[in-house]
């Protein structure tokens, strides 16, 4: 099993010889897990940034006090993959982040899309952003990942549209029965640059939508010959695309 990851604000530039892990994080360490003396843990600001440490001794209930080895730092991983999740009914927004980050998605755009029964707006919708990104610090912290994926502000379908014209492979996942959509399986796929992948919501991309994101180079892709929930389509995808990019080798 590997080490468990906990992060942090700052890792010191050259490491430390001891260091106190604190806080909710400490208490996590101290009073949930129950690490002792000699365990591993791997310290992480989850932006790439990590240190090795040994567990020296824990003082009360909420600091654990470890040895911190060098600080090393993983670079991006290439091509990049960004998925914009349109915003799912209930809690299958935060099952959405939790797997895809479990996957290994680079970044998150949630898409207030226009068949969207969930509707991201004033205080409700911050609250959902918070509930987004607090998914995916705890399942990177779960995967042992070091570089959490990025989840970006709501956007509407325009800024979208923008994110796709600049992305070096654009796809829609998109299936009709009299819609020419093409296997995402055998696409042609980048080494290197950025993937940006749209999931739609439960009712599908609507059309104004779909002739919008072509515009700006997009093309409709399938999984399969199932229809996926929008809670899991993009972990699916996210996971094809790391495989055929090699990413998973």
């Amino acid at each position: 099993m590997t080490a468990p990851v906990f992060v942090v604000e700052h890792l010191p530039a050259g490491g430390a010889q001891r260091y106190v892990l604190d806080g909710p994080e400490g208490r996590h360490a101290v009073s949930v897990k129950r690490l002792r003396p000699g365990e591993s843990v791997v310290l992480t600001d989850g932006d790439g940034r990590w240190a090795e440490c040994e567990v020296v001794d824990t003082e009360g209930k909420d600091r654990l006090v470890v040895r911190m080895g060098a600080v090393a730092e993983e670079p991006p991983q290439t091509p990049r993959i960004t998925v914009v999740q349109a915003l799912p009914k209930g809690d299958r927004g935060e099952l959405a982040v939790e797997t895809m980050t479990e996957t290994g998605v680079d970044a998150i755009v949630p898409w207030a899309a226009a068949r969207c029964i969930t509707q991201w707006k004033g205080e409700r919708g911050a609250k959902a952003l918070g509930k987004w990104r607090a998914t995916a610090r705890e399942a990177g912290k779960q995967s042992r990942r070091v570089r959490f994926p990025e989840v970006a502000d709501a956007a509407t379908t325009k800024q979208v549209a923008a994110l796709l014209a600049e992305a070096d492979f654009a796809a829609v996942l998109h299936e009709e029965r009299d819609y020419g959509s093409e296997p995402l399986a055998t696409a042609e796929l980048p080494a290197e640059g950025e993937i940006v992948l749209v999931v739609g919501p439960e009712g599908g991309v609507a059309p104004e939508e779909l002739a919008l994101f072509e515009e700006a180079g997009a093309k409709a892709y399938r999984l399969g010959r199932t229809v996926l929930r929008t809670s899991t389509a993009g972990t699916a995808a996210t996971a094809l695309l790391l495989g055929r990019t090699g990413r998973w080798s």
